[in-house]
């Protein structure tokens, strides 16, 4: 569909307001506006009128009408949809349907459409969306507002304790003070305090700047502080402040298990053992494989001095197609016989507190029933100068669960798309003119899956590659840590290990 100008007019044709979504002369929308009304029947009920160029597709309001004009060629369901989400905007906003109250709430019903149709196609947006969006409330502002309010809270109240400090001070000196000069209040009128060596003068802060800038001072007296670079680790003052505040203003804290992409943080042990493969993967858009390539690397780290001398039995079965390479100090004759990572000179230890990836392998092949999860991308023209889209996933093998998942389709220039039925989420980047599809698991239970949308292009070659992203605990190749042992006693040895499956580059070209 594509909306030329939406307006809202009287019943003579003159325009009370007009926003055109594509190159129009103000002369030609006028024009199309007087002549709409003598256009319509009378004792009839129908919402469109065709011309020889546009369509006019209009709901009365009142005394007024809402009136869409489109190309003859756009869709008419979605037009009168577009239409009826124009309405109901107009009245959410305007208290009156009369051409004053309309004129009085321009401005935002001028914004509302520009949210509703952009560049003459409709927004996947609703009432109680678009109601938000004009508001544009913020919570980020929320909080930098509740935080200034704190520190000059917090700014008053060191004021406040520095005075009374300050008092109490002037009436400490009196005291000691006291005895000289033969008067029982120890100082007449206008005679000096014999102070301290050690006193020091008490400093008041002259304006509201100085006390803030005092008040978050590590040092009692800017006069006594040092300067300071910036010390990691230490936590600000307006970190606390947003602690305090979070929970006021709805903040959710982003957990490890989201900054990690829904993969759950293992309990880190002595000897923790880190597993981590990454996936490269190209295939065409008929479905053939042209390369995939697994890396995976296993990293050993310890912290306790006491359990360096160990040896790490694995299972890493080498049948042909996976290559396996160990550290240059590990030995390479029993892992290659027994499958166990154990330091050449059994009198060392495995360094502490030191990362070391202790075993790497690689898997490549071009056999077509190893492809994880295979993604068909599907457009066809639709012959009205656009094309629908209809891409699928399947997962390839039940026993793997991918988390996180998001395929990445490219759009052309052209338009924004119109998504019918998808499983899952969706967003469109317009930075990057792509249609980020998001589910947050693929599964045994919803292997399958499809999202189909339709834009306005004519080349079918603009929706690749498509780029797909996951992570899973499920590896590719079957190389796992079985247990830990010490060298000498083999006795067995308390250990962590996390498993995770990354993509490197995943493409449908």
């Amino acid at each position: 569909m594509v909306v030329l100008a939406s307006a809202i007019c009287t019943k003579g044709g003159k325009a009370v307001i007009s926003r055109q979504f594509r190159e129009m002369p103000r002369a030609r929308i006028e024009g199309l506006l007087a002549s709409f009304p003598k256009l319509t029947s009378s004792g009839q009920q129908h919402t469109t009128i065709e011309t020889e160029h546009v369509r006019y597709v209009y709901q009365p309001l009142d005394e007024l009408y809402m009136v869409l004009i489109t190309n003859r060629q756009s869709n008419i369901l979605q037009d009168i949809d577009t239409l009826h989400l124009f309405a109901r905007v107009v009245s959410d906003i305007c208290r009156s349907l009369d051409e004053r109250g309309i004129l009085g709430n321009s401005f935002e019903l001028l914004s509302a459409f520009d949210e509703i149709v952009s560049l003459g196609y409709r927004e996947n947006v609703n009432l109680a969306q678009v109601k938000s969006i004009i508001e544009m409330e913020s919570h980020e502002e929320k909080i930098q507002e509740i935080i200034a309010k704190n520190k000059e809270q917090e700014a008053k109240e060191e004021l406040k304790r520095r005075a009374k400090q300050l008092e109490m001070q002037k009436k400490e000196m009196l005291k000691r003070g006291g005895t000289l000069g033969g008067s029982s209040f120890g100082v007449g009128f206008g005679q000096s305090i014999n102070r301290p060596s050690s006193y020091a003068e008490p400093q008041v802060q002259q304006n509201f700047e100085e006390s803030m800038r005092s008040s978050f001072s590590s040092s009692p007296t800017p006069s006594t502080s040092k300067a300071k670079g910036m010390q990691l680790g230490r936590k600000q003052k307006s970190a606390d402040l947003f602690e305090a505040v979070k929970n006021e203003v709805g903040f959710e804290e982003t957990s490890e298990k989201i900054i990690r992409g829904g993969i759950p943080k293992v309990p880190v042990e002595s000897v923790h053992l880190a597993i981590t493969e990454r996936i490269s993967l190209q295939a065409n858009r008929d479905g053939g494989l042209e390369n995939l390539e697994v890396k995976g690397d296993l990293e050993l780290n310890i912290s306790d001095a006491n359990v360096t001398r160990v040896k790490i039995s694995v299972r890493a079965i080498d049948d042909g197609s996976l290559q396996l390479k160990t550290h240059p100090n590990v030995d390479k004759k029993l892992f290659s016989t027994d499958s166990i990572i154990a330091l050449k000179n059994s009198a060392r230890g495995f360094p502490l507190n030191q990362p070391l990836g202790v075993l790497r392998w690689r898997f490549i092949t071009k056999d077509e029933t190893a492809i994880p999860l295979s993604i068909n991308c599907w457009p066809s023209p639709a012959g009205d100068g656009t094309i629908d889209v209809n891409i699928e996933y399947v997962l390839e093998n039940e026993n793997y669960e991918f988390k996180d998942v998001s395929i990445s389709i490219p759009l052309p220039s052209t338009g924004n798309p119109v998504v019918g039925d998808v499983d899952g989420n969706y967003e469109v980047n317009r930075q990057t003119r792509t249609l980020e599809w998001q589910l947050p698991i693929i599964d045994s239970s919803n292997k399958q899956g499809s999202l189909e949308f339709n834009i306005v292009g004519d080349d079918v070659n603009a929706f690749f590659p498509v780029s797909v992203s996951f992570l899973s605990e499920k590896l590719i190749c079957d190389i796992d840590v079985l247990d830990v042992t010490h060298v000498e006693t083999e006795a067995p040895v308390t250990f962590s290990k996390e498993k995770i499956l990354k993509v490197e580059e995943y493409h449908i070209v």
